[in-house]
């Protein structure tokens, strides 16, 4: 997935705005989480945040139990910032996704980021344990990773792509499919990229 130094030297080397993965508006994360009705209590937690937007979009859509985590500390600096006063009611955490004690269980994952970085087996299935251990039963998880004809590298690191039926088998028979939607993201420097996002219910 990458060192806390490699994503840190990302974000010291462009904003996060320029960055490949930025959105202006994050339309399918936005629209997978109010597509389960989540109401505005719904507990958040946006892994591998960093820099994203996401958190803007869900506050001010009414959401004000919203968690966001990244391995950079510098990624969450620069939307502590970007927030000013409003960052004060969101819970932020340096950590690694695949290692994270939650403090709490959570309504609602969502995955933009980190997920297709896990090539090594030992790391997807310490993140899945650390997903079993976050997400309430019955909850929503929205992953999103590159898609079958999306990018093999990412900042530099390899990466998996996924299709329903593998990511469905990596995380097992607790979770069920419930949408797919793909997407042509456009990345600053006009780059085209295929990604395919997942929204799954936690069974047990």
């Amino acid at each position: 997935m990458g060192s806390q130094n490699h994503w840190d030297k990302v974000y010291a080397e462009k904003s996060g705005d320029t960055v490949s993965w930025f959105q202006s508006e994050p339309t399918i994360s936005l629209a997978l989480i109010h597509s389960i009705a989540a109401p505005p209590v719904a507990r958040i937690m946006d892994i591998g945040g960093g820099a994203s937007n996401l958190v803007d979009h869900l506050l001010a859509g009414g959401y004000r139990n919203v968690s966001v985590l990244d391995i950079a500390a510098s990624g969450l600096a620069q939307s502590r910032v970007r927030l000013g006063e409003k960052a004060e009611l969101v819970n932020w955490y340096v950590a690694d996704a695949t290692n994270w004690a939650p403090p709490e269980t959570y309504d609602i994952w969502h995955d933009r980021a980190v997920f297709h970085f896990l090539t090594a087996d030992a790391d997807r299935r310490a993140y899945e344990a650390v997903l079993k251990k976050a997400l309430a039963p019955g909850g929503h998880a929205v992953i999103a990773t590159f898609a079958m004809d999306g990018p093999e590298k990412c900042s530099g690191l390899p990466v998996i792509r996924y299709s329903a039926e593998q990511l469905c088998g990596e995380l097992g028979p607790d979770f069920m499919l419930i949408e797919q939607r793909d997407e042509q993201h456009v990345t600053p420097s006009g780059t085209t990229q295929a990604f395919s996002f997942f929204l799954l219910r936690r069974n047990t």
